[in-house]
């Protein structure tokens, strides 16, 4: 059976329903399940119950400091080791992202991985089309961000999770591999001029500055998202790869389109 974590999460729901259209049995794990799914709260180590997974789609549970990720992933992988699972997928960050604030936690988990004496394959994913989108900010002017004229190499979430399916479905076929999944590099500008819009760079002093002053953002995000800008800004994720054309055997979702779509979808008066 294939677990996939995180269930209720966009990558995680995305890669059940790939796994469905596929007739593939899978079955998702989540803090908050729903009738089909098991309980999993990587908090709670009582939860962790992974009898009779043999392949588990670890989706990075990254949404919180390094040290709370890390030991979530490591109480996960002891559980995964304990019941008998035999291969681990898991969801990590492009190799060119090591300059990003959550990177850390990623490749930490990875070397936990590639020592817990399962099997393994590393999907590095590129940051999300719909991500870039709505990094942008609209002004009566048009849109505005902190990335100059620095290209992304962004891709579609649902090219991640056919992706992870695709793994999933033959896991033998990919062990010990580390797969670079990246879209083609588009940059702030490019959504802009689709969108028939104009776009203003501000400095990264602003934009942090901004970022700290939101009161709906945790402690860890504004830095994370800072990272971002400065890395996209100076040209350390316009990385390319053929690995997610090679896994897919098909052409990429149009990122550019995914993220103009994502940017258009947060205009004001659009709701």
């Amino acid at each position: 059976m294939i677990m996939v974590t995180g269930a209720n999460g966009h990558l995680a729901s995305l890669t059940l329903a790939e796994l469905d259209e596929r007739e593939v049995p899978a079955l998702g794990g989540s803090r908050t399940p729903t009738n089909a799914q098991r309980h999993l709260d990587f908090d709670d180590p009582a939860t962790l119950d992974l009898t009779g997974v043999s392949t588990l789609v670890l989706v990075s549970a990254g949404y919180a400091e390094d040290d709370q990720v890390i030991a979530r992933h490591r109480t996960l992988l002891d559980a995964a080791g304990r019941d008998g699972v035999a291969h681990v997928i898991y969801t990590s960050l492009t190799g060119a992202g090591d300059h990003l604030g959550f990177a850390l936690a990623h490749r930490a988990t990875e070397q936990m991985i590639k020592t817990s004496g399962l099997a393994w394959t590393i999907l590095r994913n590129g940051l999300y089309a719909e991500l870039f989108g709505t990094l942008l900010a609209w002004t009566p002017d048009g849109l505005e961000s902190a990335f100059g004229t620095g290209a992304l190499s962004a891709v579609a979430r649902a090219d991640l999770a056919a992706a992870a399916a695709v793994v999933a479905t033959e896991p033998t076929a990919h062990v010990g591999k580390i797969y670079d999944l990246v879209g083609d590099p588009i940059t702030a500008s490019d959504i802009a001029e689709r969108l028939g819009a104009a776009h203003r760079t501000i400095g990264l002093s602003e934009y942090r500055a901004r970022l700290l002053s939101d009161a709906n953002l945790l402690p860890f995000q504004p830095p994370m998202l800072a990272s971002i800008a400065a890395s996209v800004r100076h040209g350390f994720l316009n990385n390319t790869s053929p690995d997610l054309v090679r896994l897919l055997g098909r052409p990429l979702t149009d990122p550019l389109t995914v993220a103009a779509d994502a940017a258009a979808a947060m205009r004001p008066g659009t709701h």
